[in-house]
Order: structure tokens, then C-alpha cells, then sequence
């Protein structure tokens, strides 16, 4: 009976099962298993039973009915979740060189002011007037153009952006994904990497507000804010008009017999909603700016960037906020002239940058990494062994990818580790984690299976098809087929 479910499983692999045939029950034995949450296991075994892990030990009883795959091997990890991405979203703005600084993203240029033959003696004297004269008196989201801090990433999530196959063929499972407009950008969720509609991909929402600064440009359409300063009073402002909108609504809500009710502003609502926000910190300046930001705002703020947090672990680590890594590692411009020397500050950040995922493990500061435009499996494995080379373990590197980043978010009873009742979010390679040649064999997410093509996981395929395969069953590694 064996031999014929052993027949029966190399035949299922040349013929793979439409989605709706892949059995859902699926168990990977005598496997090296890498709970995160607690001890390896070194021959263990995890069942994955309708969309979630049943079972994870070293005496597990395997259900009938369940499809086995020979561990034997191979190296069962959570599936990695990407702290701070669009993925999902196919249709977002790239983001600017120095995203991850929050700095220099450039904003429409200024609306020219009416002719000056036009305006009054007062307009004249006044560039604000000027600026503002012939525009109409409007109220609620209008005034404030570079908000949308109501947008939310759950409502724009397909699983047709192509960037999701190369993501989980570096073995991501997850992502934090947000809107990517304006200064203050939108409700962020944490979602999975598969699914037949969006809808079916959102784990958590909203689990946040992402903050980008940008300067230049005549700001909003306006003088003002045009520069980082100006962007910081208006965040600032933004947080004020919030506190003075919590209390009217408090006010009204106790007592509305008689009294006017507050007017909905739909921006301050979104941001009422947000669990935390994030705040841009590269630099080391911008970094003690921030954490004195944040503080200020009083409202839990994670910091990302980070590439010259070199110089501020100390400081990170006493403010106690976390903290989020771009995985986009300085370098030298592509075509930068040969001739032109670099300052010493940026030869510094661009050796030390990869160093701070390490240092902060060391100072007990939690951190996860964010792909930040880096988005093919080869370039996802070359920037996290890059910080490893740097002086990251591996597991503080599959811990920044996978537990932190659940705990950050607040979704650890959910995901980021291998534990009985989480989500089945699950990689299995041969060979350890991030090593040149270690390959992903297959990829779970939310139970559904993938099995990543070597093309893809080598880099973009010829004519940038997408590789790999969905919903095989289990080929000549299974251990007999059915159980």
C-alpha cells in the first residue's frame, strides 16, 4: 500500500492537482524545525491542517488522510514577513532615493499666484494672500492635500502585483504593506502573500501610519511645508487638531442636548484609528530628531531607516522603541562619475550601515528588516547575509525576519513563529537559511502551497514571466503520499 501511495505521488507531481484538489492536510516529517519562539528541533515534525499549524514536536501523531513530505534534509522556518513594504499593492508610486532617510521626496511644485495687477494693496504685501487669492473657502480633507491618513492598504490589495512570487520565493510569507502618497500616508495592514482576492490576504488592520517627509517643491501645492521643518509643524499640527477633535467628540457624546455637533473630518479619524505611527530616522541627526518627535507626539512610533544608527544605539535603545531596517544598503550611485570622490561620511555609512542589525541585537533592541524596493530573491539573500557578514547571527537574522516582526505590529499570536494553532505560514529550504546555495523547496502560506522555481530564486526569469508553481501536491520527496 505504501509503494502505491509512493506511485501515486511522483505521478501527482508530473500532472500537478488544480488549487481546488490540493488536499489540506499536509505534514513535513523528520524535518530540522526552527520554532523561533523556542528550541530548534532537530528531527521534529509540523502538521498543517486546513489553513493552520495543527501540530509542531518530536512526537507528533500524523492524522490519516495527511499528505507526507520527507524532511529528511530540510529546514522548516516560519515564513518571513517584510516589515514595511507596498507589496500587494501593484499600482504604488516608487518610492524616492532616500525614502528610507525621509528625506528629499519632492512634492508638487507651488501653484502660481494670481497676476499681481490682480490682487489688492493688502494681497500684495502679504505672500500668504497672494498665495491663497482667488481659492475657494473649503473645509473637511481638502485642506489637507497631502494627507491621507484615511487611504487604507487593506482596500488596495490584489494578489495579481508580480512582486509577490519573487517574494515568496525568497521565502516570504507576510508584509507589512502601506499606502505610499503624501506626507502622512495611510492605514497600514499586515498581510499574506496569497489568496484569491484581496480581502482574503489581510491578517491585521490597521496596524499603523507611515510618515514621509517631503521637502521642496512649494510643498502642498503652497509655501508651506516646503521644507523638514515645515513638515514636522505639520505633523505637529495634525496631532494638535486631533487632541481638540477627540475632546469635542468626548464633549458632544455626554452632553448633546443644546450643543453643536463636532464637524467629521475623515483625516483625523484615520489617524485617531492608527495603532502607531512610523517615522522616518536614517541619519544620526534625524534620529535624535525623531525619537524627540515621537516622544512629543505621545503615541507609539517605531523608527525606520536606520543605515547610520551606528552612532545612536545607545540612544535607541534607552527610548525603548523599535525599530525597523531598510534592507536597501548604501552604495555608490550606478552612474556616478568616476572622477567625483566621495565624502568621508558617506564611505563610513556605506561600510557600517549592514553592522547595525548586529549591534543592535547585542543592545537587546528590537528591530525587523523592511525590503524597501530590494524585491528578488536573490537580492533578499544577498542583503540579509551582507548584515550577517557584518556581524548578524542567523538566528537574530531569521528572528529580525519572522517574531520581531509579528511582536512590532502586534500579530505574535498569529504569526512569526512555528507554534501550535498560528497561521501556516511556513518556508522549507535545503540548506540553512540565507547560504548561497540553499534553496527554498516549498512555501506555505496560509496552508495553500507554493513551490518556487530555481529560475526565480536565481533572478527574474527571461521576458520577466513569473515562475514557479501553486498548489502541487508533495513529488519524490513525500514519504508514500497519503498517511
Amino acid at each position: 500500500m505504501k509503494h502505491h501511495y509512493a506511485l501515486l505521488a511522483a505521478a501527482l507531481a508530473i500532472a500537478p492537482l488544480a488549487p481546488a484538489e490540493v488536499p489540506g492536510n499536509i505534514a513535513i516529517k523528520d524535518a530540522h524545525i526552527v520554532t523561533v519562539s523556542g528550541a530548534d528541533l532537530p528531527k521534529a515534525t509540523i502538521v498543517l491542517r486546513n489553513g493552520l499549524i495543527e501540530d509542531v514536536g518530536t512526537n507528533v501523531t500524523i492524522p490519516p488522510g495527511t499528505w507526507v513530505i520527507d524532511g529528511t534534509g530540510l529546514t522548516v522556518y516560519p515564513g518571513f514577513i517584510d516589515a514595511l513594504s507596498t507589496w500587494g499593492i501593484p499600482g504604488a508610486i516608487p518610492a524616492p532615493a532616500g525614502r528610507a532617510a525621509g528625506a528629499a521626496a519632492q512634492s508638487p511644485p507651488a501653484q502660481t499666484p494670481a497676476p499681481a495687477q490682480a490682487l489688492t494693496q493688502a494681497q500684495q504685501q502679504n505672500p500668504i494672500e497672494a498665495e491663497n487669492a482667488g481659492r475657494p473657502n473649503v473645509h473637511g480633507p481638502e485642506d489637507r492635500p497631502q494627507t491621507y491618513s484615511f487611504e487604507r492598504a487593506a482596500d488596495l490589495i490584489t494578489p495579481t502585483d508580480n512582486r509577490l512570487e519573487a517574494a515568496r520565493a525568497a521565502g516570504f510569507t507576510s508584509a507589512a504593506t502601506f499606502p505610499n502618497r503624501g506626507i502622512v500616508e495611510g492605514l497600514g495592514a499586515v498581510i499574506d502573500l496569497s489568496g484569491e482576492r484581496g480581502r482574503d490576504m489581510v491578517v491585521a488592520q490597521p496596524v499603523g501610519q507611515q510618515i514621509l517627509f517631503r521637502v521642496g517643491g512649494g510643498g502642498m501645492g503652497r509655501a508651506f511645508p516646503a521644507s523638514l521643518m515645515g513638515n514636522i509643524a505639520y505633523i505637529r499640527q495634525l496631532y494638535l487638531d486631533l487632541d481638540q477633535y477627540k475632546r469635542a467628540k468626548e464633549t458632544y457624546a455626554s452632553n448633546p442636548s443644546g450643543n453643536r455637533r463636532p464637524e467629521y473630518d475623515h483625516d483625523l479619524e484615520g489617524l485617531a484609528e492608527s495603532p502607531r505611527i512610523l517615522l522616518p530616522a536614517d541619519q544620526a541627526q534625524q534620529i535624535d530628531r525623531m525619537i524627540s518627535f515621537g516622544q512629543e507626539l505621545k503615541v507609539p512610533y517605531v523608527l525606520y531607516g536606520l543605515h547610520e544608527a551606528f552612532k545612536r544605539v545607545d540612544q535607541i535603545k534607552q527610548a525603548n522603541v523599535p525599530a525597523l531596517i531598510s534592507l536597501k544598503w548604501p552604495v555608490a550611485p550606478r552612474d556616478a562619475d568616476p572622477t567625483d570622490i566621495p565624502n568621508y561620511r558617506d564611505l563610513v555609512i556605506r561600510e557600517q550601515a549592514p553592522a547595525v542589525a548586529g549591534m543592535f541585537a547585542k543592545a537587546g533592541v528590537k528591530f525587523a528588516f523592511y525590503s524597501d524596493g530590494v524585491d528578488t530573491a536573490p537580492e533578499l539573500k544577498r542583503a540579509v547575509k551582507k548584515a550577517m557578514d557584518a556581524g548578524l547571527s542567523r538566528a537574530d537574522a531569521v528572528r529580525a525576519l519572522t517574531l520581531n516582526a509579528a511582536e512590532i505590529y502586534g500579530v505574535a499570536d498569529r504569526m512569526g513563529s512555528l507554534d501550535k494553532g498560528k497561521i501556516a505560514n511556513v518556508v522549507v529550504t535545503k540548506g540553512d537559511a540565507f547560504d548561497d546555495r540553499t534553496t527554498v523547496e516549498y512555501v506555505f502560506v496560509d496552508g495553500a502551497m507554493y513551490q518556487p522555481s530555481k529560475e526565480l530564486q536565481q533572478g527574474p526569469p527571461a521576458g520577466g514571466a513569473p515562475g514557479g508553481r501553486r498548489g502541487t501536491t508533495p513529488g519524490n520527496d513525500s514519504e508514500g503520499g497519503r498517511n
